[in-house]
């Protein structure tokens, strides 16, 4: 689902505009971001709690040459699904409604445990000068 497809469920249930909702739809994006650069943390009840950390540097290898690569500190934003959020996930598998469109992470084995996402922020809060956004995935091990 994009972004696109919740403006026009929105706008389907309310009988808003497209225009109207996609407006609302991404100011609350927009709050989100802020209040995670301001405060560090935001908590959405039954739907889980964003919260941006630091991660140490840390030694990697280039998954395209094999060599090795120092990856500096950063700061990325964790999310922790809510209760409400987790119980419902959970009855997809307890359930004959399955998810018939979903496709497993490449390089991710079905098998594993979930796992918890995290998105680098950088930010001229955090002491870095650029800005970046890209998506990881973090054994709970």
């Amino acid at each position: 689902m994009t972004k696109k497809d919740i403006v026009k469920t929105i706008s389907w249930d309310t009988g808003m505009t497209q225009l109207h909702v996609k407006e609302i739809v991404q100011r609350t994006f927009d709050e989100i971001i802020e209040t995670l650069v301001r405060d560090g943390k935001i908590e959405l009840r039954n739907f889980g709690v964003f919260k941006v950390t630091k991660r140490a540097a840390r030694p990697a290898r280039n998954p395209r040459t094999g060599d090795r690569v120092n990856v500096p500190e950063k700061f990325v934003v964790t999310f922790k699904a809510g209760k409400e959020m987790e119980d419902r996930v959970r009855q997809l598998g307890d359930s004959s409604d399955s998810v018939e469109e979903f496709q497993e992470t490449p390089g991710v084995a079905s098998d594993q445990p979930a796992h918890d996402t995290a998105i680098t922020l950088e930010s001229p809060d955090f002491g870095d000068s650029g800005t970046e956004s890209s998506f990881s995935h973090f054994p709970d091990n």
